[in-house]
């Protein structure tokens, strides 16, 4: 899977092990994938509260986080924060978000 750039400075590294836990083969959402694939990270937990509004991850009373690399598959947009938080974004504009350090 190809990811893009969002944020000038970084650069492959900074993805991790996540391009290696998608695979466009398997036919199970990004969700699910990461779940299974995570599993020393303790799978995939989705965390509450947050809005997203132009690349930016944001949570109440924190400053906004960016975001960094973007990838797609099929309909979901899979896009890494700063922190290593990860969001996993539908066509409806449903997302959940997973901290995956």
């Amino acid at each position: 899977m190809m990811w893009a750039i969002l944020r000038k400075g970084v650069v492959a590294e900074t993805l991790g092990l996540l391009p290696f836990m998608l695979d466009e083969a398997d036919p199970r959402p990004a969700r699910e994938q990461f779940d299974a694939n995570y599993r020393h990270g303790g799978g995939w937990c989705s965390m509450s509260g947050f809005e997203l509004r132009d690349n930016e991850l944001l949570y109440p009373q924190d400053p906004p986080l960016h975001a960094l690399a973007e990838t797609w598959l099929r309909d979901e947009r899979i896009v890494l924060f700063q922190c290593a938080f990860v969001a996993i974004i539908q066509p409806d504009g449903a997302f959940e978000v997973s901290r995956m350090d």
